[in-house]
């Protein structure tokens, strides 16, 4: 990477580590940034406790912290995992949720909820939340493959057929989810309904120790096919003739990213745009070696991500937006966007 892709990467990362430390203060109950680094400092037993703080500890440690945490590890997910299907696509419109991935891996996350108590008892019993990321990962991992094979033409993907193909999938997608929702009980609506807006609130320590290893490992593989991508940049028949065998690189970025995407959507639904708005981003402020744009997307998808949860918890306090709301609100415009420049 150049002097400035590394100054960049430096500034996002700081910019990252001071808004996930504010926001861990903020929400209906609000801590002061000092306060949140005493509380630390005391649970680490770095500082003495000060006095009785019994209600903001728990608040912290309880509710925020592993609410930030979710939101870093799914924004770097979504913003990896689109780098990386861009890179793949050789197009700046792919993205986990345009061509249908992220729809998928909600579906089949939908069809498990409704169909726990009849078919899946026992398996929920022993697996939890693990067989909601499998039943999300299998939805992902099929519509990846579908759109995929749908869009290529003559060893190519075309780009045009890749985004009618991912709506066609996210119709039907769509269709199935509410057939789903018309036909759930109460507390199944309620699960359904925040897959479909997308939401941290969820966040748990024992849900994050389930799906953080889905989410680190794909991501962190990711990391290391900046070289790859950027011969597929230059085409699949000049990554052949580089010696690069392009069918497992495409299969293993594939894989890698819809396990990543459908963990994301396992704990937090479907939270859209992040993939697009993140790398294209990164390009702009710094260029398309996708090494650089693979690790900006990782920091600022975390970043971003972190941002919009604090919109959805602190705008109409102490009533919270769904997380997905805002990410569509964000990227719809970029979207436009980057279709009226490739035009």
């Amino acid at each position: 990477m150049s002097k400035k892709q590394h100054l960049i990467i430096t500034v996002l990362s700081i910019l990252l580590i001071i808004t996930a430390v504010v926001s861990l203060g903020l929400g209906a109950f609000y801590i002061p940034v000092g306060d949140v680094l005493q509380l630390i400092g005391e649970k680490m037993r770095l500082l003495s406790p000060t006095s009785d703080n019994a209600l903001p500890m728990d608040v912290l440690f309880v509710v925020r912290l592993p609410r930030v945490m979710l939101g870093l590890l799914v924004g770097a997910a979504l913003g990896v995992s689109g780098a990386a299907i861009q890179g793949i696509f050789r197009n700046p419109l792919a993205e986990p949720g345009l061509i249908g991935i992220s729809s998928g891996a909600s579906l089949f996350a939908v069809l498990i909820i409704a169909f726990e108590t009849l078919l899946f008892t026992k398996l929920s019993a022993y697996l939890g939340y693990y067989l909601l990321v499998f039943g999300a990962f299998v939805g992902a991992g099929l519509t990846a493959f579908a759109v995929y094979r749908i869009a290529v033409k003559d060893g190519r993907p075309n780009v045009t057929t890749m985004l009618l193909a991912g709506i066609a999938i996210n119709g039907f997608a769509g269709a199935l989810t509410g057939l789903m929702t018309y036909l759930a009980t109460e507390q199944q609506l309620r699960t359904i309904t925040f897959w479909m807006l997308g939401s941290l609130g969820g966040a748990t320590w024992d849900n994050i120790a389930v799906v953080a290893p889905c989410i680190i490992f794909p991501v962190s593989l990711l990391l290391f096919f900046g070289k790859q991508l950027n011969a597929f940049s230059l085409g699949e028949m000049h990554a052949d003739l580089l010696g690069m065998r392009t069918d497992k690189v495409k299969l293993w970025v594939v894989i890698l990213s819809t396990l990543a995407v459908g963990s994301s959507v396992a704990i937090a639904g479907v939270i859209g745009f992040v993939g697009l708005l993140v790398p294209h981003t990164v390009r702009l402020l710094g260029g398309a070696s996708n090494r650089y744009v693979l690790a900006g997307s990782l920091i600022l998808g975390a970043l971003v991500l972190t941002l919009a949860d604090v919109i959805s918890r602190t705008l109409i306090a102490p009533m919270e937006l769904p997380i997905g709301v805002i990410t569509a609100l964000l990227g719809t415009p970029v979207f436009i966007y980057i279709l009226i420049k490739e035009k």
